[in-house]
């Protein structure tokens, strides 16, 4: 039960975070040339599998709450749960952890510009501009973000709660 609970709670706070970070970045978040900061923490899978509800829950709140279509609501959460799926699945290699996002983004996000939009720019170009953002948030960010959380993970992210009279939890 415990540890059903440590899942819930990290879940919620990852997806917190991310909707945080969409609106304090929110001119970026939202353009069709975006660098949406908060899909650096799609390299969050790595340490927790309770990362892929909480990125998922959080783009669609991220993206309800800011006013997007209802096809970037829908197909924007799907990207991102396909990215922090992928993120999960490659886990044993910390530097492919961002490719996953970087990816579906790329290819998903486009046609939602297109279709949601409006926008009648070459869907290539839009590829081009989509993923050069995703790479600068989730590469290079997201990177630098696994490389320090990686050194107190296990303060961070513990395996399971931890019962004893000094901390009480």
């Amino acid at each position: 039960m415990k540890n059903k609970t440590l899942f819930i709670t990290q879940a919620a706070l990852i997806a917190a975070i991310y909707v945080v970070l969409v609106f304090v970045f929110k001119p970026i978040s939202f353009s069709n040339i975006q660098i949406r900061i908060a899909e650096a923490l799609t390299i969050l899978p790595f340490f927790t599998p309770a990362a892929i509800p909480g990125l998922a829950i959080g783009c669609l709140l991220g993206n309800f709450l800011g006013g997007a279509d209802m096809l970037d609501i829908i197909f924007g959460t799907l990207a991102t749960l396909l990215g922090a799926t992928g993120s999960y699945l490659l886990r044993r290699n910390k530097f492919l952890v961002p490719l996953p996002p970087i990816l579906s983004n790329t290819v998903i996000i486009p046609w939602v510009l297109r279709y949601a939009y409006g926008l009648t720019l070459p869907i290539p170009l839009m590829m081009a501009t989509v993923g050069i953002g995703e790479v600068l948030s989730c590469g290079v960010l997201g990177i630098f973000l696994l490389l320090v959380l990686n050194q107190y993970k296990d303060v961070i992210f513990p395996k399971r709660f931890v019962f004893n009279k000094k901390n009480r939890y």
